[in-house]
C-alpha cells in the first residue's frame, strides 16, 4: 500500500511577515469624509505652503479721474500721519465675489477669479478696472468700517461706519451709488435735552431668512432691526454699562449673539430669553440685558505660564469670530496683537497666542489706529491674523485638541518626542509687502485675501506651478 501513497513534501521555511503602516486615506475612502486628525495635518501643511502671490493697489479711477481712496493714498505718501486703508472685506457664500470698503469712502466688489488670473501675470501688470463688479467712491466724510454680505440674498451688502448712525444696504445688481435701504437708529436725548447720535461699529445678519440685522453702536447698545417691520429698530440689546462695542457675531443657531469691545468683556445675549434675560417678556421694555458677561483678563490670569511672563490687564477687543468648523470656539483678537479662543461651553480660554509687543523692536505703526479683523479658514481650526508690528500675517493653529501649539495644556517636550513620525503642528508667519488690517478666507479653497493699511488687496495662497515642468514660476 505504501507505493500508492504520495510522499509528503518538506514544508517551506517560515517567511517573516512585514507589517505595513496603515494607510491614512483608507478611512477617507470608506467614510467619505476627512477625519479630524487627518484634516488637521492637511491644513497645517497647507498653511505652511502659503505666500503672497498677488498685489492689487487701490489706484482706481472714476469718471476719468482718481477715486477718493486713490487721492488719499497719494496724500498719505506726502503726509504719513493721514490714516486710511481697507477697513472691512468679506467673501460671499460661494467665493465668487469679494467686497471691500476703505476708510476713504470707497465701496468695491471684485470678481475673485479675475484677481486670481491677474496674479499669474508678470509683476507690474496693470489691473483691468473694467472687470470690477462694483466700484463706488463717496466723499471722505462718508467713510466705511464694515461690509457684510446678506447670507440669504447675495446681491445685498450691508455697510456701517463709526461716523454715521445708519446701516446702508446696497444691491450690487443695481449698479447705483445710492443704497436701496437705510436702517436708522432711534434718536436719544442727552441730559440737557439734545438729540445724541452714535456711530455703528459692526453689523451682522441672521442666516435663517428672518431678515434680522444686528449692529452695535459706540455707546454699548446693539440695535436690532426686522426689515419686515420697518426701518426703525424693533428692540435693543444693552450691556448695562458704558462699553463701546467693536465687534459682534451671531452663533450658528441664529439665537445667540456675542459682542465685545473696549472694556475687554464678551457679552452674550440669548434671544430666546433666559434666567438673566428679559427678552420678549414685556413689549414696553426695549432694552434687554445680556445673559452673561465674560471678562477676559481674569480668564487669562488663570493660565499659570502666561501669568508668570506678563502682567495681564483688561485690553480692548478688536474682533471676535465664531469658528465655522467648531462653533463652540469663539476667537478673539486684542489691541496689543494677542489672539486666543474662548470655549463658550466651558466659559474658559483654551488657546492663546502672544506675539512680542510692537515697542520691543521700536516700531510705531499707524495701522494700530485701525481695528484689525482676522478670520478663520472655513474647514479647519486655523486662525489668520494680521501682525501689529510686522508686515505679514500669522497662521495660528487653534485646533480644539491639546496637540495645538497654542493650547494652554500643550506639552512641548512630549510633542517633540512624538513628532518623529507625525506632522509637526506649528504656527506660521507669512511675510507680506504691506501691513495688514483685515483678512478674508475663500469659503471653498481657503485662499486668503488681505486688506492693507495702504488700501491694497493682497492674495495669499500656494505659488503658481507649471503643469509641464512642475517648478515654481520665477524660479529656475
Amino acid at each position: 500500500m505504501e507505493k500508492f501513497l504520495v510522499p509528503r513534501e518538506a514544508s517551506p521555511p517560515k517567511s517573516t511577515v512585514l507589517r505595513r503602516r496603515p494607510w491614512k486615506r483608507s478611512l477617507v475612502e470608506l467614510n467619505g469624509r476627512l477625519e479630524s486628525h487627518y484634516r488637521h495635518e492637511l491644513y497645517t501643511i497647507l498653511a505652511h505652503s502659503y505666500s503672497e502671490i498677488g498685489k492689487f493697489p487701490h489706484l482706481y479711477h472714476l469718471n476719468e479721474g482718481p477715486c477718493h481712496t486713490h487721492i488719499s493714498e497719494i496724500l498719505h505718501d506726502i503726509d504719513s500721519s493721514s490714516t486710511g486703508g481697507v477697513a472691512g472685506l468679506e467673501f460671499d457664500n460661494q467665493g465668487i465675489y469679494i467686497v471691500s470698503v476703505t476708510r476713504s469712502g470707497c465701496f468695491t466688489v471684485h470678481d475673485f477669479d479675475s484677481l486670481y488670473c491677474h496674479s499669474k501675470l508678470p509683476p507690474g501688470s496693470v489691473e483691468d478696472e473694467s472687470k470690477h463688479a462694483v466700484h463706488c467712491s463717496f466723499p471722505p466724510s462718508r467713510e466705511f468700517n464694515v461690509a457684510r454680505w446678506n447670507p440669504t440674498n447675495q446681491n445685498e451688502v450691508a455697510c456701517t461706519s463709526r461716523k454715521r448712525d445708519k446701516v446702508s444696504i446696497f444691491d450690487i445688481s443695481y449698479m447705483s451709488l445710492r443704497p436701496i435701504e437705510e436702517l436708522q437708529t432711534r434718536q436719544k436725548l442727552s441730559i440737557i435735552g439734545r438729540k445724541t447720535s452714535s456711530g455703528l461699529s459692526d453689523v451682522a445678519i441672521t442666516s435663517n431668512g428672518d431678515s434680522r440685522i444686528f449692529s452695535p453702536d459706540t455707546l454699548g447698545t446693539v440695535h436690532v432691526w426686522d426689515r419686515r417691520a420697518g426701518l426703525s429698530p424693533c428692540t435693543e440689546l444693552s450691556t448695562n454699562r458704558y462699553d463701546s462695542l467693536k465687534s459682534i457675531q451671531i452663533h450658528v443657531d441664529n439665537q445667540t449673539i456675542f459682542g465685545a469691545g473696549k472694556e475687554g468683556i464678551i457679552h452674550i445675549w440669548d434671544l430666546r430669553g433666559g434666567t438673566n434675560s428679559t427678552a420678549f417678556q414685556s413689549r414696553k421694555d426695549m432694552s434687554h440685558l445680556p445673559l452673561a458677561s465674560l471678562h477676559l483678563a481674569p480668564m487669562l490670569q488663570k493660565i499659570a505660564s502666561l501669568k508668570a511672563q506678563s502682567e495681564i490687564v483688561p485690553k480692548e477687543i478688536h474682533s471676535i469670530n465664531v469658528n465655522p468648523s467648531a462653533p463652540h470656539q469663539l476667537a478673539f483678537h486684542l489691541d496689543d496683537g494677542w489672539s486666543g479662543v474662548l470655549d463658550i461651553y466651558r466659559s474658559e480660554v483654551t488657546h492663546v497666542h502672544c506675539p512680542p509687543p510692537a515697542w520691543l523692536d521700536g516700531s510705531n505703526n499707524s495701522a494700530d489706529l485701525i481695528l484689525r479683523k482676522p478670520t478663520w479658514l472655513p474647514t479647519s481650526s486655523i486662525y489668520v491674523a494680521g501682525s501689529m508690528s510686522e508686515k505679514g500675517i500669522h497662521f495660528l493653529d487653534f485646533h480644539p485638541s491639546s496637540r495645538s501649539p497654542c493650547h494652554v495644556d500643550y506639552d512641548e517636550d512630549s510633542e517633540r518626542r512624538e513628532k518623529r513620525d507625525k506632522c509637526n503642528y506649528s504656527n506660521k508667519f507669512v511675510s507680506l509687502s504691506e501691513s495688514v488690517t483685515g483678512c478674508a478666507a475663500h469659503p471653498l479653497n481657503s485662499m486668503i485675501v488681505a486688506g492693507t493699511q495702504k488700501s491694497s488687496l493682497l492674495l495669499i495662497a500656494q505659488r503658481h506651478c507649471s503643469s509641464t515642468t512642475e517648478t515654481v514660476e520665477g524660479e529656475p
